[in-house]
């Protein structure tokens, strides 16, 4: 099943032309901007013999629904479905790696936690089908191409997924302020899913109950607590380290 829609700036664009050219119904660009970027950019979308069109900066503000669009915006087919719990399953090894986020709203914390998931190795983002940010045009902009290379898994109900992960023997970790244990003391080995809540409230009561374990990371300053996406990379960047060490 596919679905029109409109992603806007230079990475997630060039990112889309080369991993899904097929996709891209057509290519706007600011009819003053003449500098390399746009023609490497026309050059490539010309190669794969996508349409581009030229037009004002007010119609481009209207597709991208903001003014941060750096003078590109792209119409798209939009493939859904591409992933689901399921196969990830049907693939488990020692090396399974998911960051599960409870709740985000923030588009720009989703693209960046894709971002993040996409440098350290996750297989894939789940996330509730209902009260989060979905794939919007923000979240592909700030995932600079990752939104491409990572599947954003929706469920219907968010505390049975980690069951089940947790019944195929994928250890479930929940990073939470209140928690005793820290990341600097524990060890990450097998298959991993690491679970961080939304921008605000955190992870939800029934959604820590369900974790394997709880832990914080170690912070030393004033603040008490961390961005959800500065959060999620300190977990899988130690999730990845200890597994190179082994």
């Amino acid at each position: 099943m596919s679905t029109a829609r409109t992603i806007f700036g230079f990475h997630a664009i060039t990112s889309r032309i080369r991993q899904h050219p097929e996709s891209i119904q057509e290519i706007f660009l600011d009819e003053h901007r003449k500098d390399q970027r746009v023609q490497n950019l026309i050059a490539l979308a010309e190669n794969q013999s996508i349409r581009i069109s030229s037009c004002d900066d007010v119609k481009l503000n209207k597709m991208a629904g903001t003014t941060h669009h750096q003078g590109v915006v792209a119409s798209i087919l939009s493939i859904q479905n591409r992933a689901t719990i399921e196969a990830i399953l049907d693939n488990i090894s020692d090396n399974t790696l998911l960051l599960l986020l409870d709740g985000v709203k923030d588009p720009y914390n989703l693209g960046a936690c894709l971002r993040i998931a996409d440098a350290f190795g996750a297989q894939a983002v789940v996330v509730p089908k209902d009260n989060a940010v979905g794939l919007t045009s923000t979240v592909y902009k700030v995932a600079s191409g990752s939104a491409e290379s990572i599947p954003l898994i929706s469920v219907t109900n968010f505390a049975r997924t980690i069951r089940l992960l947790k019944q195929q023997g994928i250890w479930v970790i929940g990073a939470a302020v209140e928690a005793v244990d820290t990341l600097d003391h524990i060890k990450l080995s097998g298959p991993t899913a690491w679970v961080l809540g939304s921008e605000g409230e955190g992870m939800r009561k029934l959604t820590q109950e369900n974790c394997d374990q709880l832990i914080r990371i170690p912070m030393v300053g004033a603040v008490n607590s961390l961005n959800v996406s500065v959060a999620a990379g300190i977990c899988l960047f130690e999730t990845l380290r200890q597994r190179n060490q082994r």
